[in-house]
């Protein structure tokens, strides 16, 4: 059974950062590309980044670029998403996924279930 746990969200101040782990297992994963992806109250979920199994190819949305980063440093490593200077627009739950690649949520095979990003002005 595969399942993908998320980690690390909370609530923290304006600029504050935080760093968000999701941990799959249940299967092998290497030929898959790994996503964080968020959904905020009323709101589309929306890709936040992405990065090949191997830790290769990171990728971001405009609207995290040079605030957020995306690394996997091994085969046994969670995926990680260090989150800094963050903003009240940034407050959703962050979901893990696993699938072909690309922002679309569609491509995206596995799912976790989420962790909560709060942030407060």
């Amino acid at each position: 059974q595969v399942r993908m746990v998320e980690s690390g969200g909370g609530l923290v101040q304006t600029g504050a950062s935080l760093r968000l782990s999701c941990l799959p297992t249940g299967r092998s994963f290497e030929t898959y590309t790994m996503a964080w992806f968020r959904q905020a109250p009323g709101k589309e979920r929306e890709f936040v980044s992405s990065i090949f199994w191997d830790g290769n190819n990171p990728d971001y949305a405009d609207s995290v670029k040079g605030r957020f980063t995306i690394s996997r440093d091994n085969t046994r490593d969670p995926l990680y998403l260090q989150m800094n200077n963050l903003q009240p627009e940034d407050t959703a739950v962050y979901v893990c996924a696993a699938g072909s690649g690309g922002h679309g949520p569609s491509s995206y095979k596995y799912w976790g279930q989420g962790t909560q990003v709060t942030v407060s002005s």
